[in-house]
C-alpha cells in the first residue's frame, strides 16, 4: 500500500502515482502605511494542497476503475482521512479535481496509457490527534459489532 485516501488503497493493482507534491500556504494580511513599507500581520495556515499526478497501465498496472472510485468519491462531498503506507497520518482532505489524459488505443477503443492528475484539498484545522481518536472509536465500534 503506498496510501488511503479513506478506504480506497494506493497501490500497482489500484492506482500507483508517480509524484506526491503538497503547497502549503500562510496567511500574512497587509495594511498600507504612509512613507514606509506595509505593516503585515500573521492571520495563520492557509490552503494545503496534495497533487498526486500518475501512470496508469491497465495492461501491466492497475485499472481505469479505480478513476471512477475516486469520481465517485468526489460525487459524495464527503471529506476522508488520507494515510501513507508508513502511516503517517497527513489529516483529513476533500477531492477538489481529477484529470486523465488517455492515449495510445486499442482496436476496441481501450486505452493503453492513462496519464491521471489528482488533486487533494485539507479541510481539518490540523487537529491530527483527534482523527485518530475517531479512527479508534470506529475501530472500537467494528470490534463490537464482529
Amino acid at each position: 500500500m503506498m496510501m488511503a485516501l479513506g478506504m480506497f488503497i494506493f497501490s500497482l493493482e489500484t492506482l500507483a502515482y508517480q509524484e506526491f507534491q503538497r503547497q502549503t500556504e500562510w496567511r500574512h494580511g497587509t495594511t498600507s502605511r504612509i512613507g514606509t513599507n506595509p505593516a503585515r500581520q500573521f492571520l495563520g495556515r492557509g490552503e494545503d494542497t496534495i497533487t498526486l499526478p500518475g501512470l496508469l497501465l491497465p495492461a501491466l498496472a492497475g485499472t481505469p476503475l479505480s478513476l471512477d472510485t475516486l469520481r465517485y468519491m468526489a460525487d459524495t462531498g464527503k471529506a476522508w482521512p488520507l494515510v501513507e503506507g508508513t502511516g503517517k497520518i497527513y489529516g483529513v482532505w476533500v477531492i477538489e479535481s481529477l484529470s486523465e489524459t488517455r492515449t495510445l488505443f486499442f482496436q476496441d477503443g481501450a486505452a493503453r496509457r492513462i496519464e491521471f492528475n489528482l488533486v487533494l484539498k485539507r479541510i481539518d484545522d490540523g487537529r491530527v490527534d483527534l482523527l485518530g481518536s475517531l479512527i479508534g472509536a470506529a475501530g472500537n465500534l467494528l470490534r463490537g459489532l464482529l
